[in-house]
């Protein structure tokens, strides 16, 4: 697993609320999340920064215990103690109340990707033949309107209200995420990114980037082409890269 991230403030915002968070594991696999906070002038800021540093804490303590074939009430119940964390923050603290962040986490092992989110943060897959493949279906208002056919996807780009979510972590006691699994081999990347880039950046050209840059070069290109696209939002990417290995999580784990 190789990793590589950058978050951007974009052209038009006056803080960074988005946050991020990977890590390589010793048995050859790797996770990461990307939160994109709401609310409130620190709200958003604070509620991502909770959410990533949540999800740090419960893969530290709680990945040792996963066995094969958990993997899916793993990720779901590391978004219901993220939930509750940042939910308790803004109940307690008046400053914060009502604030929310998409979430959006993949745990990637052996020829698994496991993917939990919240939101329209997006997770997708690219392979080296240069197909991409969105893995997450956008929790928002515009996403049900292209769902029932009121809606095309072309006009949900340009929708006004497109950036109308209807999940997030934190804004109640309970969270209902969705979760995603997918084969990957040696070579796939996987793209965890916030509507900063998705907004700014259609997904061919985000594909033709990633065929065409370094691994470790391409989220500062593909920032570079959302700030040129206009910059709107802030703007996170998170390149989880599918490697060859040779270790089991047995022997890793001693």
């Amino acid at each position: 697993m190789k990793i590589a991230g950058l978050t951007d403030i974009g052209c038009c915002r006056q803080e960074n609320q988005d946050s991020f968070c990977a890590r390589q594991l010793v048995d050859g696999s790797g996770w990461g999340v990307v939160c994109d906070g709401m609310g409130g002038a620190n709200g958003g800021r604070v509620a991502s920064m909770i959410a990533t540093a949540s999800m740090l804490q419960y893969f530290d303590r709680q990945l040792h215990a996963l066995r094969h074939g958990e993997e899916k009430q793993f990720l779901l119940h590391g978004f219901d103690l993220t939930n509750r964390a940042v939910y308790d923050k803004a109940t307690s603290d008046p400053d914060m109340l009502g604030m929310g962040t998409t979430g959006v986490c993949a745990y990637v092992y052996g020829n698994m990707a496991h993917v939990v989110h919240a939101g329209d943060s997006r997770a997708y897959l690219w392979r080296p033949d240069g197909s991409i493949r969105q893995l997450t279906r956008d929790h928002s208002m515009v996403q049900q309107l292209v769902d029932s056919g009121q809606i095309t996807r072309e006009q949900a780009a340009m929708h006004p209200q497109k950036n109308l979510i209807t999940r997030a972590l934190g804004v109640s006691a309970s969270i209902v995420p969705e979760y995603n699994r997918c084969e990957v081999a040696p070579g796939d990347v996987l793209l965890l990114c916030t509507d900063g880039l998705t907004n700014m950046v259609p997904d061919e050209e985000i594909a033709l980037i990633l065929r065409e840059s370094a691994f470790f070069d391409a989220p500062g290109v593909l920032v570079e082409r959302a700030l040129r696209g206009g910059g709107q939002d802030n703007i996170t990417v998170l390149l989880l890269g599918v490697e060859r290995t040779e270790q089991p999580r047995e022997e890793a784990n001693g």
